[in-house]
């Protein structure tokens, strides 16, 4: 059904405000959602950077062999018998 009584000038008029409001914020998110992707980008580490883990000290074989590696007192320990057999040893 459509109203008895239309008047296209004075509808345009009435909804010129909330449709130049609902435009506005829809220029502000995407311009939000832009500058958020931007910033995502210039913040990324680049190929250049060096990774976390290898940045930190690399410990060799035969220090974890003879046991010179220095262990943080906030790490977890476990003490492991010779014969354990819940134990897997990588070879």
């Amino acid at each position: 059904m459509s109203s008895p009584d239309t008047n296209l000038k004075k509808q345009k008029r009435r909804h010129r405000g909330p449709l130049i409001g609902m435009a506005v914020v829809a220029v502000f998110a995407i311009g939000l959602i832009l500058f958020w992707i931007g910033e995502v980008f210039v913040t990324a580490p680049g190929p250049e950077s060096e990774p976390a883990e290898a940045a930190t000290e690399q410990v060799s074989p035969t220090e974890l062999e003879t046991g010179t590696v220095d262990v943080p007192p906030e790490a977890p320990v476990e003490e492991v018998a010779p014969g354990d057999t819940d134990v897997e040893v990588e070879q």
